[in-house]
């Protein structure tokens, strides 16, 4: 049984490491706004025509500007992983051969199943994920994240959590994606949502191309809750009137961090956590999906069937 260690899910605390990513990915974050606020008094940000189902309570407070919302993406806002949708779009694209793709699909899927993070898991994947954009433009990645959410991610977004986010924007209030995607393709989600901008984890780039390093560590667990305060001090809000929602208890951290914590299609032990300290409680899955004991539903699920499905699809086509 000792080969299988790994399995055990393990608390790992902040690192200067994951203070690093985090306080990079608030930067990056705070200069993408800019660019976003722009393109807001050009398009049309009004949200989908679904309503929530239930009413929601008297918040997020109208005009309150020390406060904020952060969303995790990965099963919280959108069905399944981001960053498997974009490794589809890549293959498309023929950055990279089947048998990569392959192992790519059954890393992600494995991740959103286990619910775990393993750094050596975590440092493969992280690894064949920075091979495939080294050499690549920031600008080139960017435009196909624009042509990849058209194709694979603008019909998995939930329209309860959209509504939610759209709420704290209807009350004057900032918005951020909080991701381990890279930040690029966050922000580019972020922008079509209408949102503020987007924490994401940022590659390092010479002269707008990737060198195949990242900036401290992938922004996941505690890294996530380092960004968020980092741009809360920047920004000057008060964690304790902000918002935080996920999926994930991984992102416990994150949530501990504000006075307003969300459990969206929550895990097993996420959803044991919340209650225990009577956080609130959101679910847009179907009944039998939400109804499963130890998987994250749609993102366990979905990633493992769209990995699955999609690889056996094009080794068909091959043939």
């Amino acid at each position: 049984m000792a080969a299988l260690g790994w399995l055990t899910p393990r608390r790992r605390s902040a690192t200067a490491r994951s203070v690093l990513a985090g306080e990079a990915s608030a930067e990056a974050a705070r200069k993408s706004s800019l660019e976003l606020e722009d393109l807001e008094n050009l398009e049309d940000q009004a949200p989908p025509g679904e309503e929530e189902a239930g009413r929601e309570p008297d918040f997020p407070v109208v005009g309150d500007d020390k406060a904020a919302a952060f969303f995790d993406l990965d099963n919280t806002v959108m069905q399944g992983a981001a960053i498997f949708h974009f490794g589809r779009g890549l293959y498309k694209r023929k950055f990279f051969q089947r048998r990569e793709l392959t192992r790519f699909a059954w890393q992600q899927a494995w991740f959103r199943i286990a619910g775990i993070e393993d750094p050596e898991h975590m440092q493969d994947a992280q690894n064949s994920a920075l091979s495939i954009v080294k050499g690549h433009r920031v600008a080139e990645l960017m435009s196909i994240g624009e042509e990849i959410y058209d194709e694979y991610m603008a019909e998995r977004i939930w329209p309860g959590t959209r509504a939610l986010a759209q709420a704290h924007l209807d009350a004057g209030q900032k918005v951020w994606l909080v991701t381990a995607a890279p930040v690029e393709i966050a922000t580019v989600i972020a922008r079509r949502l209408g949102l503020t901008g987007a924490l994401g984890t940022v590659a390092e780039s010479i002269g707008g191309v990737y060198t195949g390093r990242l900036v401290g560590e992938p922004l996941h667990g505690p890294a996530k809750a380092e960004a968020v305060r980092a741009l809360a001090t920047a920004e000057g809000l008060e964690l304790g009137r902000c918002a935080a929602y996920s999926d994930s208890h991984n992102d416990i951290p994150m949530l501990s961090l504000v006075g307003h914590p969300y459990a969206i299609n929550p895990d097993a032990k996420l959803r044991t956590y919340a209650k225990e300290r009577d956080w609130r409680l959101r679910d847009y899955r179907t009944g039998r999906k939400a109804a499963k004991v130890g998987i994250p539903a749609a993102a366990g699920v979905g990633a493992v069937a769209g990995g699955t499905a999609a690889v056996i699809a094009l080794q068909r086509r091959r043939r």
